[in-house]
């Protein structure tokens, strides 16, 4: 009997949906059968990508981020499936799906080497039953003098979760995925970076991260985290797993996460079903300010040590369908199909799908190298160096890009070169 070997990363959407849609698969073909396995985001980076159990044999089938596509493409780590597609693509390929989430698993040659699994992009989540309390509206206005609104920029954001920080009733006013997981931690930073006008590298490639923007990015995120006392004192101990379900459980007004969590918080256990939202993440004061988002997302790729790669194709196709594409969504991930988004059951259910093609249609991604998951891990380190006080913000920022550059083989002297 044949087995395919899945590998993905730890998270109960995931487990609930692969299994519906392992399942499913056997039901159609019942000689098949499955096994298999998760780790959290960085152990699932060193086991399949540093380490090479794509390579192994070991495993058919990987959940992988986009952040390690290019060192996936590049070691040949994945099965190129061009010829699959072109003698048997999914249902309404490739017009079935946004651009955004068909370019990045695409080499510069235009080759394909996985299918989109689960969407991010970040948004801004808030809790309506909070906002919408005409008590709270009134002692909002009264303390602050303005209306309590859902904040557009990130100094309104304070204020709205100082407001709402109250933590003998279990309440902060945000939650944040602080943990030191090489995930949040940056990709949060990159947000706080972009939507105050700033850019990780200028045209040649060259570190600006660390300019006068980076540096407002990171001390917010670092007192956000630290001094505010807006957040929770567990949140250094949250990955994004971990604060979705927080959020879930009525600890935040406010949370700034991957889209896919407001479904966390519409799913049982959840303590606010039906009492939040999602749209666009505040943006800067200044007048370079936007709101910024970031394109990352999951794929399923059939790992190149397969025995089995025609079997893992037709797996991969399937779980492309329709059909199980909306599985993902009703069960705690978020699909990434344009027929998922625009469905009337998923919409009444999970309001972010209402405004997730727009944010699609302006939004930031990382640089596609094979450098990137190296330089992920300065980020992360930079990150956690100034939130534990191990730096100051300007050190942490120098010493981040100073590595970055040496990663990039960028010379060490355009590093005073900080300009927007």
């Amino acid at each position: 009997m044949p087995a395919l070997n899945i590998k993905y990363r730890t998270f109960d959407g995931f487990e609930r949906a692969l299994t519906t849609q392992t399942q499913h698969f056997s039901a159609l073909h019942p000689e098949v059968r499955f096994a298999l396995s998760h780790a959290g985001p960085e152990e699932l980076y060193a086991e399949m990508v540093h380490q090479g159990g794509v390579m192994s044999g070991e495993y058919d089938v990987i959940l992988a981020l986009t952040d390690w596509l290019p060192e996936l493409m590049q070691r040949g780590g994945l099965v190129r499936l061009n010829d699959f597609l072109a003698a048997d693509p999914p249902d309404s390929w490739p017009d079935g799906w946004s651009d955004s989430v068909l370019a990045l698993q695409r080499n510069a040659q235009g080759d394909v080497f996985a299918l989109p699994y689960h969407d991010g992009p970040e948004m801004f989540h808030y809790r309506t039953d909070l906002f919408g309390d005409p008590q709270e509206q009134a002692r909002f206005e009264r303390q602050f003098g303005r209306p309590l609104q859902v904040p557009q920029t990130w100094s309104e954001f304070v204020e709205v979760a100082r407001f709402f920080t109250r933590p003998h009733d279990g309440l902060y006013g945000t939650v944040v995925a602080g943990l030191n997981d090489g995930h949040n931690t940056v990709y949060d930073f990159f947000i706080h970076l972009w939507s105050r006008g700033g850019r990780l590298f200028d045209e040649r490639m060259r570190p600006v991260f660390h300019g006068p923007e980076g540096q407002e990015a990171l001390q917010f995120y670092v007192d956000m985290v630290t001094t505010m006392g807006i957040t929770s004192p567990r949140t250094l101990e949250y990955d994004s797993v971990a604060a979705g379900m927080a959020y879930a459980a009525g600890e935040g007004a406010m949370m700034l996460n991957w889209s896919g969590f407001m479904a966390v918080a519409q799913l049982p256990p959840s303590v606010i079903i039906n009492k939040t939202r999602c749209t666009r993440i505040p943006r800067g004061d200044g007048p370079r300010g936007r709101h910024a988002s970031l394109n990352v997302y999951w794929v399923l790729g059939i790992c190149a040590g397969s025995r089995q790669p025609g079997l893992a194709y037709q797996f991969l196709k399937e779980t492309a369908s329709p059909a199980m594409d909306k599985v993902t969504s009703l069960v705690g991930g978020t699909g990434v199909r344009r027929s998922t988004w625009n469905d009337p059951e998923i919409r009444s259910r999970f309001q972010y799908y209402e405004v997730i093609e727009d944010i699609h249609r302006d939004i930031d991604t990382l640089p596609a190298i094979p450098q990137y998951p190296a330089m992920n891990e300065v980020f992360n380190r930079m990150s956690w160096d100034a939130v534990q006080g191990r730096k100051s913000v300007e050190q942490a920022l120098n010493d981040a890009a100073a590595e970055c550059a040496a990663i990039l083989g960028v010379e060490r002297e355009v590093m005073s070169d900080n300009a927007p």
